[in-house]
């Protein structure tokens, strides 16, 4: 099938996955924000029957750096193309890193787990250039353009993607809805970082756009509760690295708001894991 071809009929899947949602200005969400002190976007999305929630829709609509988000995207790329064994161990060459985590040798879910960006370049590395702006394209991800360096675009642009665009991509990672198998969907569900809260089941990935000036900080993902599916895309702007754990704990707080998680929320907490991008 020619590629213009395909590009029409995946475009056409977007529009009908999100033409019938309703788009909401929520006070309740930019209220959040207010009270941790940041400016920012949080997006929350009900899945079925389709219900989005925006803090300011303005800004849930524009374009960030996606950072270590697009590790998602990445992982689905290289599981799908088989450049990586999900059982892979990945030897660290004793270069001096950033974090002391990333120093060491890591398997796919470690390196996950830590965001450890120099594994998901070599990944990146495998999969080559050509190749990954294909499937970038056929995702459907942000503004699809990723440039000329293929271990980078992500952390320095051009690729860019919304809020809102975020929160709907969630959506058809948690449900399938990529042109991805089966098989590379369950291998990036088993090995996204995730964690069980009271009932729910909740899926998420950490973002940290350090080149951006300022810097800014993503968590995305999606919740599985008792048969209810929620997704959510935390951006803040970040003027130190103390705000970091506001991504995780914003987000939980926007869960606990429209009642996706059990109990009731009365302040917002810091997460209790570490800082990662």
């Amino acid at each position: 099938m020619p590629r213009a071809m395909t590009g029409w009929i995946l475009m056409f899947g977007l529009m009908m996955f999100s033409a019938h949602a309703e788009t909401l200005p929520d006070p309740g969400l930019n209220d959040l924000l207010q009270r941790a002190g940041v400016s920012g976007c949080l997006a929350v999305m009900e899945v079925d029957p389709e219900r989005m929630r925006l803090s300011d829709p303005a800004r849930c609509q524009q374009r960030f750096l996606p950072a270590s988000t697009f590790k998602v995207v990445n992982l689905l790329i290289a599981l799908e193309t088989g450049v990586v064994r999900q059982e892979e161990r990945f030897p660290w060459d004793q270069t001096p890193q950033p974090l002391p985590s990333w120093e060491k040798d890591l398997t796919l879910q470690e390196a996950m787990a830590v965001s450890a960006v120099p594994v998901f370049q070599s990944i990146a590395r495998r999969i080559g250039l050509q190749r990954m702006q294909d499937w970038v394209a056929k995702t459907g991800y942000g503004n699809g353009a990723i440039g000329e360096k293929v271990d980078r675009f992500w952390l320095d642009g051009p690729l860019a993607i919304s809020p809102e665009e975020q929160a709907r991509f969630m959506a058809r990672v948690a449900t399938g809805k990529l042109p991805f198998s089966q098989p590379a969907l369950t291998g990036l569900r088993r090995l996204i970082p995730q964690e069980t809260i009271g009932t729910a089941h909740l899926y998420g990935k950490t973002g940290w756009a350090m080149s951006s000036q300022p810097m800014s900080g993503w968590y995305v993902g999606w919740l599985e509760n008792q048969g209810r599916l929620v997704t959510f895309a935390t951006h803040i702007r970040m003027d130190q690295a103390e705000q970091a754990p506001l991504r995780q704990s914003l987000a939980l707080a926007a869960l606990r708001q429209i009642d996706a998680l059990d109990s009731p929320l009365k302040s917002i907490p810091s997460h209790p894991n570490s800082p990662t991008p």
